[in-house]
């Protein structure tokens, strides 16, 4: 039986919507089982994700996308991950103050979200967020990440379509080969165009593009070997070769560049759709969730059963060098996972 609180999301009540969200930032028990209601309703949204590092002009450059969406009538949802103080564990959220021309549209959501000092450049609740924009029918969700740069490379296995923002004017050259940056766009923009050196960056980025086109494309994540956006197959046709990613030029204050910007996303989907990659990368992504979910519970049942006392005495052997990291990894599995 779907719950009120599902039924009014699938009615794409803004509230609801918002409400549910918020569960799951806070872990809230009711937001476990709406999401299970809801997800038999997800999978139908394109996620694009915009990433790149700070003052390149991103919430500008999302802003400007989303508007060129509703001019084709179709709904968009916005959520923009802000950066967590170190210190104060407070976020600003103001991406959405250069949003304020998408207010009070009904085919608009924009969500601010704390990362919350998470890494890889996406809150924790940010997959389960998508989940409840995608059931409540928006047909594109947008995904801005917190603006970190290289470290960001979990949106290359969160989005469908991942767009690399670049600006002329941010570092030398060799910022735009960086590890990390050249392997998870599907599009590279450079925004700011109107800037000295855009035309200099952009064929710097060109030039390393066709360098690195046959570099297999995996890295390493938090500690694990991850695969991601892989380039597209090559088509069949010999006329029609795979994906090539696009460097596209525009400035988003003035508007200029989107409309190649929206082709070219465009483009993009339905080649993941014709090829079967779209299917594969789905998959990647569920699996990659649902990883994560069991190492979160499984740690979490760990520590319940894990008492106190005997981490605090582990810890301590630990400090005086009496006692290997290791060993009480083997400790705490014999004794508590047998």
């Amino acid at each position: 039986m779907t719950s009120s609180l599902s039924q009014q999301i699938l009615n794409r009540k803004r509230r609801a919507i918002a409400r549910l969200i918020t569960y799951v930032e806070n872990n809230h028990p009711k937001a476990q089982q709406a999401l299970s209601e809801l997800y038999p309703h997800t999978g139908q949204a394109h996620l694009v994700g915009v990433t790149g590092a700070p003052g390149t002009g991103k919430s500008s450059l999302v802003n400007e996308i989303a508007k060129a969406y509703r001019r084709q009538d179709i709904s968009v949802a916005i959520l923009a991950i802000d950066p967590t103080s170190p210190f104060s564990g407070g976020a600003i959220l103001g991406d959405r103050i250069r949003m304020r021309e998408l207010t009070g549209d009904p085919g608009v959501f924009i969500r601010s979200m704390a990362s919350r000092g998470n890494l890889g450049g996406l809150a924790r609740a940010a997959h389960d967020a998508i989940k409840v924009l995608d059931a409540a029918g928006f047909e594109v969700i947008l995904i801005e990440t917190v603006g970190a740069g290289q470290s960001e490379v979990e949106i290359a296995r969160t989005a469908h379509t991942v767009l690399v923002v670049e600006a002329p004017g941010l570092g030398d050259d060799i910022q735009a080969i960086k590890a990390g940056i050249l392997e998870i766009a599907d599009i590279f923009v450079v925004n700011k165009a109107d800037r000295p050196g855009a035309d200099k960056t952009a064929a710097t980025l060109k030039t390393m593009l066709e360098l690195g086109r046959n570099k297999t494309q995996q890295i390493m994540h938090h500690g694990a070997l991850m695969t991601i956006n892989n380039p597209l197959p090559p088509s069949q046709d010999d006329n029609n070769p795979g994906w090539q990613i696009p460097v596209i030029q525009t400035i988003a204050l003035k508007g200029d560049g989107v409309e190649g910007l929206m082709a070219a996303i465009s483009n993009h989907r339905q080649r993941l759709i014709d090829s079967g990659e779209l299917s594969k990368r789905n998959r990647a992504r569920l699996a990659d969730e649902l990883e994560a979910l069991l190492q979160a519970e499984l740690m979490r049942r760990l520590t319940v059963h894990v008492p106190a006392e005997t981490l605090s005495d582990i810890i301590a052997k630990l400090v005086a060098r009496s006692l290997s990291p290791y060993n009480a990894m083997q400790i705490i599995l014999e004794d508590y996972c047998s």
